[in-house]
């Protein structure tokens, strides 16, 4: 279950509401030995254990990253980009796999697991900085679409001055905006009818235009629907927002004008796109 920026909110609204001045009692840490060999989680584990008897005071996403807030100086920041699940649980009976639970005196608990590449680490908040995900995401010199300052002209003044591929511009560590992965991007470019190998600067006003209401069109969507039919919540409940291109769409045809959708390798990872309208 991957989470982009859409998802990331989600959480973090379900953090505030339902999280907010609970107290830590104890965390579990288990099966994390690969975790921390390539830097997913912190090398020492008791690092964790800092966050006992502290309150989680608030929670903020940016981009595809979580950082919730603890009173006595630490922050647990999660990021489930790539695939991962946090739960929340009233009693303790539904609580299977996990890398991390935190148990909280009310005795509710929190388990967080990873299923594929992200991160789980406790930082005090000076640390925050060696974190390259909290630092990509958070880095406010580039915008989220979020942002009030994602309008049309700033949007297109960035287009218009950069000149990689589309998905080289929306997604990874040196797009112009955060939040948007592989997944987001397929949906976004086939709503704006553009093919994913069309250079940024090489965008007409209309084009840019339809791209900037695409990103914003479904992000509202995601967030509306729960987020993606992949995703399920804090508290287990699935997302109904189906996307309108991606694997979903192998051997289909476009619903627009009907012929054969085609799969392409790009950016290290696969692309699918309607040839016809996608131009």
């Amino acid at each position: 279950m991957s989470v982009e920026l859409p998802e990331a909110k989600i959480l973090v609204e379900q953090i505030n509401q339902t999280l907010q001045g609970k107290q830590v009692k104890s965390c579990l840490l288990q099966d994390c030995d690969r975790l921390q060999r390539i830097g997913m989680m912190c090398k020492d584990l008791t690092t964790f254990d800092r966050l006992v008897d502290a309150k989680i005071v608030s929670a903020v996403s940016r981009g595809n990253v979580i950082r919730a807030k603890f009173d006595n100086g630490f922050n647990l920041i999660i990021g489930l980009e790539y695939g991962g699940e946090l739960f929340y649980h009233e009693d303790e009976e539904n609580v299977s796999k996990f890398h991390l639970k935190i148990d909280f005196s009310d005795d509710t608990t929190l388990t967080l697991r990873l299923t594929s590449m992200g991160i789980i680490k406790a930082l005090k908040d000076n640390e925050l900085s060696s974190s390259y995900v909290f630092k990509r995401d958070f880095d406010t010199e580039k915008l989220s679409p979020l942002d009030e300052e994602f309008t049309e002209e700033r949007f297109s003044e960035l287009l218009t001055a950069n000149n990689r591929m589309l998905k080289a511009v929306l997604v990874g560590k040196d797009a112009i905006i955060v939040g948007l992965s592989n997944s987001a991007f397929q949906d976004i470019i086939y709503r704006a009818r553009l093919h994913p190998k069309r250079k940024a600067s090489e965008l007409n006003p209309e084009e840019m235009r339809r791209l900037h209401k695409a990103i914003r069109l479904m992000l509202k969507e995601r967030i509306r629907l729960n987020g993606k039919d992949s995703f399920r919540d804090m508290h287990g409940r699935q997302g109904g927002y189906v996307p309108t291109m991606g694997p979903n769409m192998k051997q289909q045809t476009c619903p627009e004008c009907g012929v054969t959708i085609e799969k392409l390798s790009l950016g290290g990872g696969q692309v699918y796109l309607c040839p016809t309208c996608q131009v």
